[in-house]
């Protein structure tokens, strides 16, 4: 899968995970991974690039003696759901038309 692709995808299943519910970064990579692979090595830098870009919020929470860092998706968050739906929309009117054009061989 083209590296640029799997980072969008990647993005959004966080995203989507956390819309379900607020999560830790284990538990996040244990949702995702029974659609597609990730490391801890890939969320980490997700989840930061998502806090960044104010579509999370972080706070943490005493678990077992130590703090637990904890995501929520914000409402900015949730736009970016939307609006990876509509273009992913049209990724699927292109495909369509190249596997039409595909049968012709």
């Amino acid at each position: 899968m083209d590296t640029q692709l799997k980072k969008g995808l990647l993005e959004t299943c966080v995203l989507a995970v956390l819309k379900k519910g607020d999560s830790y970064g284990y538990q996040i990579i244990r949702d995702i991974s029974t659609c597609i692979a990730i490391t801890e090595s890939t969320l980490y830098p997700i989840l930061k690039r998502l806090e960044g870009a104010a579509c999370l919020t972080t706070y943490a929470v005493e678990h077992n003696g130590r703090l637990r860092k904890y995501y929520r998706i914000t409402d900015a968050g949730r736009r970016r759901i939307r609006d990876f739906v509509e273009d992913w929309n049209s990724v699927m009117q292109v495909y369509k038309f190249i596997e039409e054009a595909d049968q012709y061989e």
